[in-house]
């Protein structure tokens, strides 16, 4: 599989400059994990840390769930990785967890996060509400946050990778 990175386009409206740009961060984390093993990708950046280009990718297939499915259309939507138990369990790899469910588990999120997110304009609040703080969000407050999400993320992906096998890249 060859990951292609769009570009978000440089003139357009704030929503197609909004979903522009969290597509492009959402293939910019694809990008940084293509080619590597289960093995390499569950491994640790930097002991004591758990952090992972796979715990990653489950981080952010939950993080899609949390924001789009739970908050923006109330939906319930139980965790996927974590627990009561262990509230970091999309960070937590085991040797049996694979590559390519973490991958389309996430992907699967990216189409119901992009489905739900077509039934509401910008300025459209919430359905549901934040799980811990009970507030309610726009649209546009959660595409934001979500690309903001990923580029932190990004950010980790990055030293990941060059840590894993040495390949760099923005």
């Amino acid at each position: 599989m060859t990951i292609k990175r769009t570009e978000p386009p440089t003139t357009a409206d704030e929503r197609t400059m909004l979903d522009g740009w969290l597509d492009y961060h959402r293939q910019t984390l694809a990008w940084k994990c293509e080619g590597l093993t289960d093995a390499q990708l569950r491994r640790a950046a930097v002991e004591p840390s758990t952090l992972s280009l796979m715990g990653l990718v489950r981080h952010m297939a939950e993080v899609e769930r949390s924001w789009y499915r739970r908050v923006m259309a109330d939906e319930d939507a139980g965790p996927i990785y974590y627990s009561e138990a262990d509230p970091d369990g999309d960070f937590h790899i085991a040797e049996a967890d694979t590559w390519e469910e973490a991958y389309a588990t996430w992907q699967a999120e990216i189409e119901t996060a992009r489905s739900i997110a077509a039934r509401f304009g910008l300025d459209d609040i919430s359905v549901g509400k934040h799980r811990r703080t009970g507030e309610r969000f726009n649209l546009r407050w959660i595409h934001t946050h979500m690309i903001e999400e990923y580029a932190r993320h990004n950010g980790h992906a990055d030293l990941i990778r060059e840590r894993v096998d040495g390949a760099t890249g923005d």
